[in-house]
């Protein structure tokens, strides 16, 4: 049988073949007042087509079975168009007009975020947008339909062998943005069981860091930083502080030598920004799994070490996926949080004329920021698990549904009643998500941000912008809210030079930004970085583990030591 692309779906009646007269009857008899029909090779008579007083032969409403159509969701249930036969039955409904999907990559949608999402709310919650070129979305800018997908679970998965458009082929794998949205087995983009258990060993894990020496770790790490162009009157402090703080206090955090540190940040700033995404995934991959092999070699009191001991037993893969979440929401975010509160604090009146009040107007910028300009702006990809509505917007299954945290946030319908400015202090926002795949890391995160501002407020408190507010540029990119500079000007300072610390029999000199290894009398095995029984099977599980397992609170000063490791980091962000 030949395949037809023009003939109705298979099971309509019109796939049967028409009847035609038995060999006994006469022919019919023609008439007089037409032109005679064509003589006809194949058959004695011309096969009759189905006619309007004969509308079984197409499928009722009832019977039709879709048609897949290429615009968001539009579907149609009639015939495609034929040739030579007539048109559907007037009951049918015309074919759903094409939809404009809006881009969020480039550099208008960088410049003006919040515009385009004023004119996708005239959609309903939520409105088609494209992530990257045929990277087809719908995004959520409703406060309350976030919510709803976000909460979900049973209707809205993370889960992205999901995506029919990357599985069918139409999305290609090396798009710029699937590296950001393919699936993974970890706790981001799992489901049920499987994200129940990853879950828990990194909040586990993460549960582990104390507050105080996660702080110390900050400042220390801060001041190193400062003391580099505190006595030049100006620097760029995204590329010279933002982006370089998050990376010192991950190598503390992870236990992560400064080489794979470099190799990784590079792999996930590629991947955020969508450059060379396939050559940045290699790159996170292979630096991850050496990092991986060195803890399993020499494990330590740090996250890694920490999870591999968990009793959940991860695998190296399944670790390798972990640490891709857990890093990459510690470099890129949180380097954006840092640089989009300093910018808030040096360039809005109502923040300006307070810095030297304490950390009150600190906590306020952050929360400005967590509701305005959140790090991760587009995110919590989703897939509808049936074909669903939200709102009054319909919603293919597979689809990539996309939550607007930028969006959501500034939705109109929040600010009735509020006055302006009222969002000091309130954490009501979006932008560490909702439900159960929340932000394992929201608290330190928040910590390092603040320790990162402070500090440098602290140091130079006469900072001010370069260059006026609107004329910073903003990097494009469908997912974050990043900056590509942050120049500004201060009277020189020169560096402090601290008195050297007494040196101690059996201390050794620790490197600026490292926090010192306590000095018990006695070491327990698990305060031994290289004791095997770090990683036994049997290690405590949820909760917080005893103190001895736990980060060393480091005292108030650290001693001072060789700057040539360190030095190397801020030579590669330079460029240099």
């Amino acid at each position: 049988m030949t395949f037809r692309p023009d003939a109705p779906p298979p099971g309509c009646p019109a796939h049967q073949a028409p009847p035609t007269a038995p060999p006994s009857q006469a022919p019919p008899v023609p008439n007089p007042s037409r032109e005679q029909p064509a003589t006809y090779s194949s058959r004695e008579q011309p096969t009759p087509y189905p006619s309007r007083e004969q509308p079984t032969a197409y499928p009722s409403r009832e019977q039709s079975t879709p048609y897949p159509s290429p615009e968001w969701g539009a579907s149609r249930t009639e015939p495609p168009a034929t040739y030579g036969r007539p048109a559907p039955p007037a009951a049918y409904p015309p074919q759903a007009p094409s939809v404009t999907y809006t881009p969020l990559y480039g550099p208008d949608f960088a410049a003006d975020p919040h515009a385009v999402y004023q004119r996708l709310r005239q959609h309903g919650p939520a409105a088609p947008v494209e992530l990257a070129p045929r990277v087809k979305a719908v995004l959520v800018t409703d406060y309350r339909a976030a919510l709803e997908v976000l909460r979900s679970p049973g209707r809205f998965v993370k889960d992205a062998r999901h995506w029919r458009a990357l599985a069918d082929g139409r999305v290609e794998a090396d798009n710029p943005v699937v590296p950001m949205m393919a699936y993974r087995p970890n706790c981001l983009f799992s489901d049920g069981d499987h994200h129940r258990r990853y879950r828990q060993a990194v909040d586990d894990s993460l549960a582990r860091i104390d507050p105080n020496a996660l702080r110390g770790y900050v400042e220390r790490s801060a001041d190193s930083l400062i003391d580099r162009f505190t006595a030049l009157g100006e620097a760029d402090l995204l590329g010279s502080y933002a982006k370089t703080l998050p990376l010192l206090v991950f190598q503390q955090l992870f236990g992560c030598p400064p080489e794979l540190g470099d190799r990784l940040v590079e792999g996930f700033s590629g991947i955020f920004d969508g450059v060379e995404a396939e050559r940045a995934d290699a790159l996170i991959t292979s630096s991850l799994l050496e990092l991986i092999a060195l803890k399993r070699r020499q494990p330590g009191a740090d996250v890694i070490s920490w999870l591999m001991a968990h009793p959940a037993r991860l695998s190296d893969e399944e670790m390798l996926h972990q640490l891709v979440v857990l890093i990459g929401a510690g470099t890129e975010p949180q380097q954006n949080l840092i640089a989009n509160a300093l910018r808030l604090l040096l360039s809005d009146d109502r923040f300006a004329g307070d810095l030297a009040g304490g950390s009150l107007p600190v906590d306020d910028a952050l929360d400005e920021v967590l509701w305005l300009d959140p790090p991760m702006a587009n995110y919590a990809v989703h897939y509808p698990l049936a074909d669903d509505v939200l709102g009054d917007v319909p919603l293919r299954a597979g689809e990539p549904v996309v939550v607007s945290f930028a969006a959501a946030n500034t939705d109109p319908a929040l600010r009735t009643g509020h006055p302006a400015g009222s969002r000091a202090g309130n954490r009501a926002h979006l932008a560490w998500s909702a439900g159960p795949h929340h932000c394992p890391a929201k608290d330190p995160a928040r910590l390092i941000a603040a320790a990162a501002v402070e500090r440098l407020l602290d140091r130079l408190p006469d900072l001010e912008l370069a260059v006026p507010a609107d004329r910073l540029v903003w990097r494009p990119g469908p997912f974050h809210r990043a900056l590509t500079a942050l120049p500004v000007r201060f009277p020189p300072v020169p560096v402090p030079v601290p008195a050297p610390p007494p040196v101690h029999a059996g201390t050794a000199p620790q490197h600026p930004g490292m926090a010192p290894r306590p000095q018990p009398s006695a070491p327990t095995p698990d305060e031994t970085s290289g004791d095997r029984r770090w990683t036994a099977p049997h290690a405590p599980s949820p909760s917080i583990p005893p103190a001895v397992t736990s980060t060393a609170k480091p005292p108030a000063s650290a001693p001072s030591g060789k700057r040539s490791v360190w030095s190397s980091l801020g030579a590669w962000w330079r460029g240099q």
